[in-house]
């Protein structure tokens, strides 16, 4: 089984929930940028949580399935399209062998997320599949996918197996999409919205003035064009601290806020470093960093301060979805 690619996209890559276990030797953890939204797919599909898809990067890929297949899109909205024809998101779509998928412009967020059934099955590395572009590490042959690469595809669940035969797509088109679907795993801003992501202080939060922190939580900051898989760059007031002294490096993880001596501050993703020597303002809470993947250039971002209380609730209620989501497919196939 596996999933031709006719065009490779932007930038598509295979992804899981991330390498972990290493970060003490210097290697990141990456993984996908958006986690909720590949694992939604996933359960959609019948996969684990931890099974690997592929995150496409504002255009997505032409892809050709080989065989029959259950697939799921979730994150942004990148106008998918199978034979032609629009293809809902965020629901089990069963589709014939030949089926194309392509994508068209984004108009909405700038990650999306494929699964399928039985998972994109490259090689694990160090416990993941997931690629880390600048290592070559992981994914297929550690890079961003080309035209003529062959993915190798695993063997489905049953629940998979079950979502297809009660999808039987048999009509001309070649596909069919379920008629339920799951919620979008995060919102999506448009340029003229400012996205709202809530923080925690961070470590160094006490060195930075008194004004600095007012405008942190009161100003929005753009992204920028210098943004990639291992920080998002912004754009906004200037942040500054009661002194210059420079620090000693120490750890940062995804979400980490650093600002470095120009006063713009730079948030880290999923590729980013394990330790750094700026300091660090916050900590985005990990159930807004699905929102990150999701901020295109343009967009501006707006930073609020919660409690650890709020965070942890927060997490709490966004795993409770995921059960409760893996729990209603499961009924729907007794």
């Amino acid at each position: 089984m596996s999933i031709s690619v006719l065009k490779p996209g932007l930038l598509t890559t295979v992804q899981d929930q991330g390498r972990f276990g290493y970060q003490q030797a210097g290697l990141v953890v990456s993984g996908a940028l958006d986690a909720v939204a590949l694992c939604t797919a996933n359960l959609l599909v019948g996969n684990p949580e931890t099974a690997a898809g592929l995150e496409c990067t504002l255009r997505g890929p032409t892809l050709r399935f080989d065989t029959d297949a259950l697939l799921a899109l979730t994150g942004a909205e990148l106008a998918a399209r199978i034979n032609g024809q629009p293809v809902p998101t965020s629901r089990p779509v069963a589709v014939r062998a030949g089926t194309v998928l392509t994508f068209d412009a984004p108009p909405r967020g700038g990650r999306a997320y494929l699964a399928v059934a039985g998972g994109v099955a490259v090689p694990m590395v160090l416990g993941s599949r997931a690629t880390y572009l600048r290592a070559a590490l992981g994914g297929f042959q550690g890079r961003a996918l080309r035209a003529g690469d062959e993915l190798p595809v695993g063997e489905w669940s049953a629940t998979g197996a079950h979502l297809f035969a009660a999808l039987r797509p048999a009509n001309p088109r070649g596909w069919a999409a379920a008629s339920w679907w799951a919620d979008a795993a995060q919102p999506r801003a448009q340029p003229t919205d400012a996205l709202l992501v809530r923080a925690l202080p961070g470590p160094e939060y006490e060195q930075f003035t008194p004004e600095s922190q007012q405008n942190f939580w009161a100003q929005t900051f753009g992204v920028t064009t210098e943004t990639d898989r291992m920080g998002c760059r912004l754009s906004g007031p200037a942040l500054t601290r009661h002194t210059a002294a420079e620090l000693l490096s120490s750890a940062v993880t995804f979400g980490t806020v650093q600002v470095p001596a120009g006063g713009q501050p730079i948030v880290l993703l999923a590729d980013c470093q394990t330790t750094g020597g700026y300091p660090r303002l916050v900590q985005v809470i990990s159930a807004d960093l699905g929102r990150l993947a999701q901020a295109l250039p343009g967009i501006h971002l707006r930073f609020q301060v919660i409690t650890l209380a709020e965070a942890q609730a927060l997490y709490l209620a966004q795993q409770q979805r995921l059960r409760a989501l893996s729990s209603a497919i499961q009924l729907r196939i007794i």
